[in-house]
């Protein structure tokens, strides 16, 4: 198993908890996102994932994209321990949690979009940081409330044991952390976030880990 990764990359450390949390043996490959143009774009790594973003996870000939794609094969193919378990209804709470950073908060928050503003807008990196923490507070605040109000969080985001929906917080909250984004009003995130990075796999999968870390 081969994962394709940057080691700041949300998406890509969603998944690296993941395979942890599975205990499954992956070998990094390391595409920096801002080196020579973005590595992204190169025409071999294109080949494997038409959309120049990480993760890419390659699995016994099988290439997958997109992270929350990813981990659901991942749950599929190796269900235990389960991340996303319980009834039809608690599968549909932890993937709207994840959704809510995937698809809400992420997608207007990346790389791309960032150079974007600045490259078509000039907005400065204070304007940038602006502009990324008001979608990290707006997205954080209702997962906050989302947490918070159902009684079937527990010890993380559903019950007691991780998740698909803790494997896309830690990572928001880390890049919440490393753009200076306010945390006020958090506090089950927060809560939550502390059990997980207790956990050797959210540990091993934390970008200060990763053999590109800088």
């Amino acid at each position: 198993m081969k994962l394709y990764t940057y080691f700041r990359s949300s998406a890509a450390y969603r998944v690296r908890i993941a395979l942890h949390l599975k205990g499954l043996a992956f070998d990094s490959v390391p595409v920096h996102l801002l080196r020579e143009g973005g590595q992204q774009h190169a025409a071999a790594y294109a080949a494997l994932n038409p959309n120049e973003t990480v993760p890419t996870l390659e699995d016994d000939g099988q290439i997958l994209n997109q992270s929350l794609a990813i981990i659901e094969y991942l749950d599929e193919t190796h269900p235990s321990p389960p991340l996303l378990p319980g009834s039809a209804a608690d599968r549909a709470r932890m993937r709207a949690i994840a959704q809510t950073i995937a698809s809400d908060i992420h997608p207007i928050n990346n790389l791309r979009v960032l150079q974007h503003l600045t490259r078509s807008f000039d907005l400065n990196e204070a304007q940038k940081s602006a502009w990324y923490c008001h979608w990290v507070d707006r997205g954080l605040q209702t997962v906050e409330k989302m947490l918070a109000r159902d009684p079937r969080t527990g010890r993380f985001c559903h019950g007691d044991a991780p998740t698909l929906a803790d494997c896309c917080l830690v990572p928001q909250v880390f890049n919440a952390r490393r753009f200076g984004c306010s945390l006020t009003g958090l506090s089950t995130v927060l809560r939550i976030c502390a059990e997980c990075e207790e956990l050797e796999a959210f540990r091993r999968a934390a970008p200060q880990h990763q053999p590109d870390a800088e």
